[in-house]
């Protein structure tokens, strides 16, 4: 009985494990490969969930107006790197959102 509920359970974890890792469709500036690392920047410099740029089940949908805002501050940063000719990347999300939904336009008042 323990075997029988111990394969049941790997076995549903495997299969949601796969329902997770699926194709990425609607790519206009990313590559597949570049997904996983973008996304968890996004997440850290914005101090957001998936579901702030994306359609909740429907990652590929465009309903969200936030994902093209995001498409957006993708092609300044990449204009504004290509501008260095060390080809490092100096300029990311964080650099001007800090972990906040919209980013900081001035110093924090004094004292704070």
């Amino acid at each position: 009985m323990r075997l029988t509920l111990l394969l049941l359970l790997v076995s549903f974890a495997a299969g949601a494990q796969q329902a997770q890792h699926h194709e990425p469709k609607n790519l206009k500036l990313l590559q597949p490969s570049e997904i996983k690392e973008a996304m968890q920047a996004f997440k850290t410099a914005l101090g957001v969930k998936c579901t702030f740029c994306h359609v909740e089940g429907n990652f590929a949908s465009d309903d969200n107006h936030h994902k093209e805002i995001a498409r957006k501050m993708i092609e300044m940063t990449r204009e504004i790197n290509g501008k260095f000719p060390d080809g490092k990347r100096h300029v990311t999300c964080y650099t001007c959102h800090r972990g906040a939904e919209e980013p900081a336009t001035a110093p924090p008042a004094a004292g704070q």
